[in-house]
């Protein structure tokens, strides 16, 4: 298959890969590195988990109020159902963020599932 700048979709996917993917990796590994000389008591890592903990807040503040995609189809309700079935699982699972997420997901499959048929 092809697109419509004429790439096929092996090089549209590398594309994705070397403009997307790739430059933001490198940030992530350079952060780890960067990370590992930081004391976990100390003030900057304290720091540090604030940012990046109201970042995470932020992102999911406008997934829920402000959707866009597949999402502005999901009514309200259910979107903070996902929000308050994912945060239920994420405190009753000694925090797993894997779980969380992955509860507020099924929450929101099932219910546009259950919804639409």
């Amino acid at each position: 298959m092809s697109s419509g700048l004429g790439l096929t979709e092996g090089g549209a996917i590398l594309i994705v890969l070397l403009v997307g993917f790739l430059p933001t990796e490198i940030w992530r590994s350079l952060a780890i590195l960067a990370g590992r000389r930081i004391p976990e008591g100390s003030a900057v890592f304290h720091w540090v988990r604030a940012v990046a903990t109201a970042l995470l807040a932020a992102v999911v503040a406008r997934l829920v109020l402000a959707p866009s995609g597949v999402l502005v189809d999901v009514p309200l309700v259910l979107r903070l159902a996902a929000v308050g079935g994912g945060l239920a699982t994420f405190l009753l699972t000694r925090q797993s963020i894997l779980l969380g997420v992955l509860a507020g997901e099924l929450i929101i499959v099932a219910s546009l599932f259950f919804t639409r048929h």
